[in-house]
Order: C-alpha cells, then sequence, then structure tokens
C-alpha cells in the first residue's frame, strides 16, 4: 500500500480530474498500455475494488501498489499534465500540481523538493510587491491592503503558515471586488460573470472563483496569473476547519511561501506592473 495520506490524495486527484471518475484524457486503451509499461493489467480484477472508472481503478492501485511503483507511475502521468497543459488542452494549476511533484519524490525516495518541476509555474527570481496605491481599488483601503500584506509576511516568518494563507487570500478577494466595484460594467457584461435570469448577480454573491475568472476575461489576469489565483483560493478555502479535517491539510511554509508569490504577481497584474 502507498503511502499517501488524505491531502496527497486530494493534490492528485486534483491534478489528475478525477472528480468524474476520468484520469486526465486517458482512454481505456491508453490507460492500460500506461500500466501495461509497468507490469500491472489494471483492467483486471485486482483492482475493481470500488468501481469500473478508471479513477475508481487508480484508487485501488494506490491501495496496493507499493510507494516507488505508484511514484513511478504517477510521475509519468504528472509528465502527460504538463504536456497537455503546454499544448492548450490544460491549465496548469501550479500550486496543486507541485505539491503532486513533491509527493511523488517522496513515493520515490528522493532527496529532492521537486521545485525544478515547476519552471512553467514560478521562476526562481523573488517577486516585488506592486505599488499599492496603482490598485484599481478604493484609496481609502489602501493602507489596508498594506497592512495585511505586511502581517502575511509576519505570519510567514513566524511558521503560521495557514494564518498567511488565509491572509492571502482575504487580500486577494478584497482586491479583486475593489477592481469590479471600480468597473462594475467590464464584470458584469463578462461571459464569465455569474448569472441569474441571465442577468449579472450582485458583486456581494460572487464567489473568488468568479471573481478571478471574470478579472482574467476582462483582461485585468494574464492567464498564469488566473491559474496561480485559483491555487491560492484552494488553499485559502481551509479557512472552515471541517474542510480542513476533511483533506488532512496541513500547510507547510512552502505552501504558504507559494501562496504569498500567487498573490504578489495577481496584484501585479491587476496594478498593470507585470
Amino acid at each position: 500500500m502507498a503511502s499517501l495520506t488524505a491531502s496527497d490524495c486530494t493534490y492528485l486527484e486534483r491534478v489528475l480530474g478525477m472528480s468524474r471518475g476520468y484520469v486526465l484524457d486517458f482512454t481505456d486503451a491508453t490507460f492500460g498500455q500506461l500500466f501495461g509499461r509497468h507490469g500491472i493489467n489494471i483492467h483486471s480484477q485486482q483492482y475493481l475494488d470500488y468501481g469500473t472508472s478508471k479513477a475508481k481503478k487508480m484508487r485501488a492501485f494506490w491501495d496496493k501498489g507499493s510507494d516507488m511503483l505508484v511514484g513511478k507511475i504517477l510521475a509519468e502521468m504528472l509528465d502527460v499534465y504538463e504536456a497537455m497543459c503546454k499544448s492548450g488542452s490544460a491549465k496548469m494549476e501550479p500550486v496543486p500540481y507541485k505539491e503532486c511533484r513533491r509527493i511523488v519524490a517522496r513515493l520515490c525516495g528522493k532527496a529532492t523538493d521537486a521545485d525544478s518541476a515547476t519552471d512553467g509555474a514560478f521562476s526562481d527570481k523573488e517577486f516585488e510587491m506592486p505599488d499599492i496605491q496603482k490598485l484599481p481599488v478604493d484609496p481609502t483601503v489602501y493602507g489596508i491592503i498594506r497592512a495585511r500584506l505586511d502581517e502575511a509576511r509576519r505570519c510567514l516568518s513566524a511558521e503560521a503558515y495557514l494564518s498567511a494563507v488565509i491572509m492571502c487570500g482575504s487580500i486577494l478577494e478584497a482586491v479583486l471586488l475593489g477592481a469590479a466595484n471600480q468597473n462594475p460594467k467590464r464584470f458584469n457584461l463578462s461571459k464569465s460573470s455569474p448569472k441569474r435570469d441571465g442577468r449579472a448577480k450582485p458583486f456581494a454573491e460572487w464567489r473568488l472563483a468568479d471573481f478571478i475568472d471574470v478579472a482574467r476575461d476582462v483582461g485585468m489576469l494574464k492567464h498564469e496569473a488566473q491559474a496561480f489565483s485559483h491555487g491560492l483560493r484552494d488553499f485559502r478555502n481551509y479557512i472552515h476547519p471541517a474542510k480542513q479535517a476533511e483533506s488532512d491539510f496541513e500547510p507547510r511554509k512552502e505552501t504558504a511561501k507559494l501562496c504569498l508569490d500567487a498573490l504578489e504577481v495577481a496584484l501585479a497584474d491587476v496594478a498593470g506592473q507585470a
């Protein structure tokens, strides 16, 4: 049995797109071929414990395979995911993807932290926070945003990683809401705006995911920043204790640093300083 935790499985299932029974864009044939190269007949009775879909067979394989074998197959699947992103058939989610690469490195007994696997995500340089006063928000909140950014950094330094993640998420939501309030027509007319009876909902009813997608649609966020922002949003949602317990999520320094980097990339786009 592979030593996968509940949080490991959450990251892997997200990146591999397993929520509806599929695994990436594998057909039954190509799924079988990938496992066959590693000496596994994934379509055999041995892997039908949970059902016949590819995702359910994958979960059964995780239960039965060794760390090394599971790690090797997951590494190949992550290569496929990366190729799909580069070809435009999938959208890169850098934060979950980086966590998946770390999981694979651990399963395969590698000491590296797998940072090099995210060349398409973050560069090695340190991001610099944009000029807060260039953000399209009400000037009365400039001081609050600056104070929260400082607090997020202090949380990171104090090893209060969950607090840092939640603080980053609150800043992103505040800035995108402020941008929407400054540009209501652009946001409401976006094809991505959440609708009710054919009309855009009031901003107070939008989710952070809605603000991110609409900001991308109106050109305020680039594709890279949109993907990073969704990764930050996923982690921010662990503000709910039940969700954190369900996923067995324990934020680490790397997670918090990724979220701060994602926030800085998004703010640079919104401020027009990317």
